[in-house]
């Protein structure tokens, strides 16, 4: 009987060197990366096109942004701005173009961000995602009317009344551009309040009780938002305030929404499981 000789097994061979388990998770690093890089160019250059086209139209974007303040005179004969250093104007019209290149590009923007995200979600998270990519550049346009129509002239109306005969109001362009596109930019930003509320309550941070309990802690941290964000006048932070504070009202009611559909959704798979056993 021949004797057989005992194996004896290698452990190093059946313990992965850590050279090895780097090189597994290498690739999909490396393609995250690339994918980044790739959408970054893409943003970079429809950016620098809108830049370009902007630039050129900046006169327009100028005569848009400026109707309410043409709105204090009753002669827009009368309206004058003044810029007071020789290059003011043209780095002014500079960040004209960007504004119009950042507002109009925003739902490119909003897209390439979903597009690197989205691989990484479950089909049901893709699906629950959409609506707040079409909700988000939809709340900004909201803000930004809201302060065109309503908050810009009014407070405008309130610095134009406080001139008297001797002192008159003789307002630089650049400083004026620069409130018109801080404000837009701020109510643009500010209404993202329900879209962020409803979407931390999707995927289950928050709930219609926490919001419920919190409204009076959110109505400080509104009127601090507000008198932080806008300009050190009342019209300004009302204007910013007011809403914000309907927009809290709006996304609970969105959450409650969203509470009773995963509810219904539960009691039908509840339902259906006591059905099948």
């Amino acid at each position: 009987m021949a004797e057989t000789t005992p194996q004896i097994e290698d452990k190093s061979a059946a313990k992965p060197e850590p050279e090895d388990e780097l090189a597994g998770s290498e690739a999909p690093l490396l393609e995250h990366l690339v994918e980044l890089r790739k959408r970054l160019i893409h943003s970079s250059i429809v950016l620098v096109v809108l830049l370009v086209i902007c630039f050129i139209f900046a006169g327009n974007i100028f005569d848009i942004l400026l109707n309410p303040y043409r709105s204090l005179y009753s002669d827009p004969g009368e309206m004058e701005l003044i810029y007071t250093a020789p290059q003011e104007f043209f780095f002014t019209q500079l960040n004209l173009a960007f504004f119009g290149a950042v507002f109009i590009g925003f739902p490119y923007l909003a897209t390439q961000i979903y597009g690197f995200v989205a691989p990484g979600l479950y089909k049901h998270e893709r699906k629950a995602l959409v609506p707040y990519l079409v909700a988000t550049p939809v709340f900004f346009l909201l803000g930004a009317l809201m302060v065109y129509f309503v908050v810009l002239p009014m407070a405008l109306g309130f610095f134009a009344g406080m001139q008297t005969e001797e002192i008159k109001l003789l307002a630089k362009v650049s400083e004026y551009l620069g409130l018109a596109m801080t404000l837009i930019l701020a109510f643009g930003i500010c209404f993202q309040l329900p879209v962020v509320l409803t979407l931390l309550a999707q995927i289950e941070l928050i709930n219609v009780e926490q919001l419920k309990k919190g409204r009076r802690y959110a109505i400080v941290g509104i009127i601090a938002a507000a008198a932080f964000i806008t300009p050190p006048d009342p019209i300004s932070q009302i204007g910013l305030a007011l809403p914000m504070y309907g927009l809290y009202e709006l996304a609970i009611l969105s959450v409650r929404m969203i509470e009773k559909r995963r509810a219904k959704a539960l009691a039908e798979e509840e339902a259906k499981a006591s059905a099948e056993s």
